[in-house]
Parts: structure tokens; C-alpha cells; sequence
């Protein structure tokens, strides 16, 4: 630990081998983005560069959104926008904005880890059904397998038209990206915004971005069993109609 003199109380100091052993990254990854101008520039103790809570800070959100699926290239863009000397609390909050709903992040796998975690094999036909649903996605010679892969084999196994899972597929990305936006803005309104507006302590921004996390943990809960009764709900109507 590098001393913090001159520093405001409690500022620990960390070299560039001690950040990069915080986040659970190698030098030389922390370097690369470094240079990639995701931290902003270290400061100086003599010829020691040296970081802080807020390099920590940002660093821990780029692992986050990579661990979640989102390339280098947009977690890039997403940071140029956010400035240099945000603070620790700020980062930690848009982090737990962004990270996404599932903690089952794409993974990329050769067609025969693919079947593994598929359970079966796939045939060209198969993985063309699963590419056209979306439980897919093609990574030059490898596959990146979504979240919803088990689902997509499940339909497979029904034998259904393709023009009925490629319907059902739309209509569900279509109303969930809807519903999802519209759940992200109300957390963000009703709870981000009124937190941002008072000052807390590192404990109580931890306590808070845990207490997020759960709430999207039972949101997503809730989501399920609305659609269940939804669903009860159409199939009543209908036998009244009947």
C-alpha cells in the first residue's frame, strides 16, 4: 500500500500490481485498459504511479458489464460518456443500472460444447431453428450460447412450425424489451435519483446497491408470476366467451 499522505482521510493508495489484484485482474489487462483510457490517469509519488478508490471503482465496472456479456468495444463507448472524475458512489449506482437482469452472462462454445449444454445433438437444421429464435448466436466459428438456449431446445423437441417459434420469439423479445425499459426507468426515477440526491456513506451505497440487486431479483419473480395469472386470466375470458 502506498503511503497517502496528502491525501483526505482513509484514501488508501494502491500501486498498479495492488489495483489489479482488488478487481481480480492481471497488470497487464489493467494496463491495457488503462491505455484504452477507461481509468483516468494515475497520480504521482515520485516515479510510482499510484491509484485510487475511484480507478478501483471504475475498473469494477468494466469487469462487471464484460462478465454480463457487453464487448470491450461497448463498455469503450458506454465509458466515454461518463466523466473522468465520477465518484466512487456514482459509479457504483450506474453499475448496478447496467449490469444486466441474468447472472448467466453468453458464453462462447464449440458446436460440441454447445450440444453438451444442450443436452443432445444438433443438427445444421436444429441450430438454424435455434439461430432464427435467438437462443443462439454465431461468433465467427463458434457459437455464443444465450440465456434461454434450454428453452429453444425445448421447442425444439415439439416439432412446431419454425414460422411459430420465429412469431412467439418476436412477440416475446418485443413486449420484454418494452417491459424491461419501462422497469428500468421507474427504478431508476424512484429510487437511483432520490439516493443520488443525499450523501451516504460507502456502507450505506454498498447496502444499497445490494438491496438493487435483490429488488431486480424479485422483480424478475414477479414478472413470472404476473404472466401466469395474465394467462389465467385470457384463458377465463375465453371460456366465458364460449
Amino acid at each position: 500500500m502506498v503511503d497517502s499522505e496528502g491525501e483526505e482521510p482513509g484514501q488508501a493508495l494502491l500501486t498498479v500490481d495492488e489495483l489489479a489484484a482488488a478487481v481480480g485482474l492481471t497488470v497487464r489487462t489493467t494496463r491495457y485498459y488503462a491505455s484504452l483510457g477507461l481509468l483516468p490517469p494515475p497520480q504521482r509519488r515520485g516515479r510510482v504511479a499510484v491509484y485510487d478508490e475511484r480507478h478501483r471503482a471504475r475498473l469494477e465496472m468494466v469487469r462487471a458489464l464484460q462478465d454480463h456479456g457487453f464487448t470491450l468495444q461497448a463498455v469503450e463507448r458506454y465509458l466515454s460518456s461518463v466523466p473522468l472524475d465520477a465518484g466512487v458512489e456514482d459509479l457504483a449506482l450506474q453499475r448496478a443500472m447496467l449490469t444486466s437482469w441474468t447472472t448467466e452472462p453468453p458464453q462462447q462454445l464449440s458446436r460440441a460444447q454447445l450440444e453438451e449444454r444442450a443436452g443432445r445433438r444438433l443438427t445444421d437444421d436444429d441450430l438454424d431453428v435455434l439461430l432464427r429464435m435467438g437462443a443462439v448466436e454465431r461468433a465467427g466459428r463458434r457459437w455464443v450460447a444465450m440465456p434461454h438456449l434450454a428453452v429453444g431446445v425445448g421447442l425444439l423437441e415439439l416439432d412446431l412450425p419454425v414460422t411459430a417459434l420465429e412469431s412467439a420469439t418476436k412477440a416475446i423479445t418485443r413486449h420484454m424489451e418494452s417491459l424491461a425499459e419501462e422497469l428500468t426507468t421507474i427504478l431508476h426515477t424512484d429510487l437511483v435519483v432520490p439516493f443520488r440526491s443525499g450523501e451516504h456513506s460507502p456502507e450505506e451505497s454498498a447496502r444499497f446497491e445490494r438491496t438493487y440487486a435483490r429488488l431486480r431479483q424479485l422483480t424478475l419473480e414477479a414478472v413470472v408470476s404476473g404472466f401466469q395469472r395474465a394467462a389465467n386470466d385470457v384463458i377465463a375470458r375465453a371460456l366465458t366467451r364460449r
